[in-house]
């Protein structure tokens, strides 16, 4: 790919108002590598409890349990870099690249734990390999952020981009959805110790091959007519470095990190590891817990479409101020509400999963929306990724961690503030409904 932008000029895509076929096809190319990346880090979630022996000394399980929760969050530390990388791709060669290099990055770690040996055939080289590969992952789904985000809000038309970014969460929750009934499914049909022996492999081989299939997708899909637009009419020598647009738009950045950090904890709590810890801490029957995630996941991408729309109608500060107060006020009870009975943990998923709802189908419109195009990518994708590195990543370790010890309701209390954070934040952002991003 040349580097010349100033001579060579890349072909403007279509308008943003889109024919119903490229619509489709547009929508299903995003999400389609989106849910992927989605499916590879919750199908580590899901099936922790059964591979976590395998990756460390079994002599001590709940050991082995912290390391593997400790490796998911390590994870999320190449998140913000990922973000950085492949929003500053992006930002100059294009959404579409990015987005290609991000899910054949994501495939690679997966089938990198699919085929990986075990703690009990090469020792801690195992415990290494998984390092890597959630490494892998991590810097995929920072690029991933930066990538699809950005993509999809440049892409659909301005009045229904809150829709149209709905679509994003659609395709990543469908994915935890798919990992988590198949774990459901595995658990029902395999026994305990086949499950623990070979079993638990299944879905990251699925993950590796799926992403072989996306990466095909992706290739089809058309470069954004807001990039292309501002690539053939702006030399590079005249456009600002990445840095320092981004430090131009500081306050931007910061709103974004402010906005992230209570929903990803509040979202990686309940809609990714609630499941897991009702298993491994409460001592809820999987197969039960499993089957309430799926129930209560099931709701929540039923009201994604819904909360874009309505934030199409009343805007973005609304929704996030919604979501901040609810979330914050049902914490506490939510969590006393799970027992031992699946039904409790049905009830208090359901509940998070719609105030998720009201943030997350909003969060790559109202993100990208605070930045011009030439920095709009790693503008928002950095400080996003920088907030789920700090708080989503070490949200189940944490909240597993201080149970353990019983100061559950500390972790509580650190998820609250945080919600309430996003409250503020929002309560002193610019209203970016329907704004055009060329």
């Amino acid at each position: 790919m040349t580097t010349d932008s100033a001579t060579v000029a890349v072909p403007v895509g279509p308008p943003i108002s889109l024919p119903p076929r490229r619509s489709l096809r547009t929508i299903v190319g995003t999400g389609i590598g989106n849910a992927i990346e989605w499916y590879d880090w919750n199908v580590y979630i899901v099936f922790a409890p059964f591979f976590a022996q395998q990756f460390f000394n079994p002599a001590d399980p709940l050991s082995a349990m912290l390391s593997t929760l400790a490796i998911f969050a390590v994870g999320f530390v190449l998140r913000p870099l990922g973000g950085l990388l492949f929003g500053w791709i992006a930002d100059r060669h294009g959404r579409r690249p990015s987005m290609l290099l991000a899910i054949s990055l994501a495939s690679a770690g997966s089938l990198l734990i699919g085929v990986s040996p075990t703690y009990a055939g090469v020792g801690v080289v195992a415990s290494l390999l998984l390092l890597l590969a959630r490494l892998l992952q991590g810097l995929a789904h920072g690029g991933e952020i930066a990538s699809s985000y950005t993509y999809i809000a440049e892409m659909a038309p301005p009045r229904r981009r809150g829709l149209w970014s709905s679509t994003i969460f659609v395709s990543g929750m469908s994915a935890i959805l798919v990992a988590t009934v198949l774990g459901a499914g595995l658990t029902t049909m395999l026994t305990e110790a086949q499950m623990t022996e070979w079993g638990w492999r299944i879905p990251f081989v699925i993950g590796g091959v799926l992403g072989i299939v996306a990466i095909f997708l992706r290739r089809g899909l058309d470069e954004t007519h807001a990039f292309a637009k501002t690539r053939n009419s702006e030399p590079r020598p005249a456009r600002p470095s990445i840095l320092r647009g981004m430090w131009t738009y500081r306050a931007a950045l910061a709103r974004v990190f402010g906005l992230s950090l209570g929903g990803t904890v509040f979202f990686y709590t309940w809609a990714v590891a609630a499941p897991a810890y009702a298993i491994s801490v409460g001592g809820m029957d999987a197969t039960a817990a499993l089957w309430a995630g799926v129930a209560a996941t099931a709701l929540g991408i039923a009201l994604l479409p819904l909360a874009g729309h309505l934030s199409d109608r009343f805007g973005r500060r609304p929704s996030f101020v919604v979501f901040g107060l609810g979330a914050a006020a049902v914490t506490f009870p939510l969590d006393r509400l799970i027992q031992d009975e699946s039904w409790q943990l049905l009830v208090a998923m359901s509940i998070a999963m719609a105030l998720i709802a009201v943030s997350a189908a909003i969060a790559p419109a109202a993100l990208a929306e605070l930045f011009p195009t030439h920095v709009r990518a790693s503008g928002f994708a950095v400080p996003y990724s920088l907030a789920v590195a700090l708080t989503g990543g070490t949200a189940p370790y944490l909240q597993a961690w201080l149970s353990s010890r019983g100061l559950g309701d500390v972790f509580l209390g650190y998820s609250v503030a945080l919600l309430v954070l996003v409250a503020v934040v929002a309560g002193f952002m610019p209203e970016t409904k329907g704004k055009n991003l060329d």
